[in-house]
């Protein structure tokens, strides 16, 4: 009777706790992807303190150009 009692109807059975121990993993994976991201993001943010750099950036990544520039995008189609 104890058995049944400590493992289906307290507070804390096995079905909690299982479910608590996925919501964790679900956690722990979206932290390491936002640490992932915020490396990456204050990589970025140290290179843009060179003039250089930026303007690579923003011509790269934000597709901006010179005033007397022409920009051509090539999209391979599958």
């Amino acid at each position: 009777m104890f058995v049944i009692y400590i493992l289906f109807l307290d507070d804390v059975d096995v079905f909690t706790i299982v479910r608590q121990e996925v919501k964790l993993n679900k956690l722990k994976n979206e932290k390491r992807e936002l640490v992932d991201k915020y490396e990456n993001t204050s990589q970025t943010l140290e290179q843009l303190d060179n003039i250089e750099s930026l303007e690579r950036y923003a011509r790269e990544k934000k597709m901006f150009k010179r005033d007397d520039e022409d920009i051509f995008v090539i999209v391979e189609e599958n």
